[in-house]
Parts: structure tokens; sequence; C-alpha cells
């Protein structure tokens, strides 16, 4: 058989968003020379229906000073790409006779990282993380009306690991298999 995505639309499901990051995944005792090693790495997945429409495995911009703040910035990332593909949909619901009632659309987003999820759904900063930029908040509004609907997942479960380091093949194999449908 040959490789690729194997598609099998799940119509339960709606769009949905994927994300991780590798908090300074490159960095090793003996390489202290490359400040580049302290980037983290942000990887996330885009699907509607079930199906992978978009994804992307990235270094980020810059020094994450925690698990939480690396992962917060992958979400900002992810949220980037998300927030387009709900305006087409909203816009394609304009266009294209819906049969049913008026749909709401919104993005159920797939996060590890509790941490990170609080800081999400917070209306304002604490101590511990008023230090982030504002430029990663840009998603919040979209989080406390509905529209972004952030969920915890298992870090076993969670199918954008694999694109944010190196997994042993038991694993490699069980998330290409969620992910690619083989």
């Amino acid at each position: 058989m040959d490789k690729g995505l194997v598609y099998r639309p799940d119509p339960t499901k709606g769009l949905e968003c994927h994300v991780d990051a590798d908090f300074a995944g490159g960095w090793t005792i003996g390489e202290t020379s490359n400040p580049e090693v302290l980037l983290s790495r942000t990887g996330f997945v885009i699907s509607y229906a079930g199906c992978p429409i978009f994804w992307r495995s990235k270094l980020q911009t810059e020094i994450a000073l925690s698990t939480t703040e690396s992962e917060y910035i992958a979400l900002s990332m992810a949220m980037r790409e998300v927030l387009p593909f709900l305006n087409l949909m909203n816009e394609l619901r304009d266009i294209i006779p819906m049969k049913s009632s008026e749909p709401k659309f919104y993005c159920k987003v797939w996060e590890d990282n509790r941490s990170c999820i609080k800081v999400a759904e917070s209306p304002k900063f604490t101590p511990r993380t008023k230090h982030i930029a504002l430029k990663y908040h840009h998603f919040r509004q979209f989080v406390s009306d509905g529209t972004i609907r952030i969920h915890p997942i298992d870090t076993l479960e969670q199918v954008a690991d694999i694109l944010t380091k190196p997994l042993d093949g038991v694993k490699f194999s069980y998330l290409r298999k969620k992910l690619c449908g083989w």
C-alpha cells in the first residue's frame, strides 16, 4: 500500500486542533554555545471531521521561561491558523444554503498542559504570567465567548506530539495511525 493520509470523515466532529510544545527540546548538557537549542518547538494539527487539513512543526522565535509559557506560545501560534478557518466556515455558511438550523461554528482545541489551559481561560494576568507578551493573548476573547473551547488531553493521546519531538517506535506508530489512518 502506498503511504499517505487516509481520510475517514467523521460527521460528528467539527473543527479541531491538537497543539503541543517541546520546551527547550534541543538543549543538552554538552551544548552551551548555540542559543537556538533553548528554543521550544511548536507542533499542531488542525482537522475537520477528524481529517487533518493543516499542520505545522516550527521552532518558536523566542526563548520560553517555562513549560507553561512554551505551551501557551504554541497555542497562540495554532490559534493564528484556526481563526481564519472559522471565519471561512462562517462565510461559507452565508453563501451555501443549509437545510438545518443555522450552525454555530467553533473549534475544539486539545491541550495537554493544564497550566496553559488555565492561562488561556483566565480573563486577567497573574504575577507568574504577566511577562507573557500581549501578542500571545490575541485569542482570549474567542475562548471567553465559546468560539474556541480548550479541553485537556492525556499526553499519550496528543497527536501533535509527533510534530514536536522524537518518539519511540511504539508511540510513533500509534500517533501516526491516529493522524494518518495507517
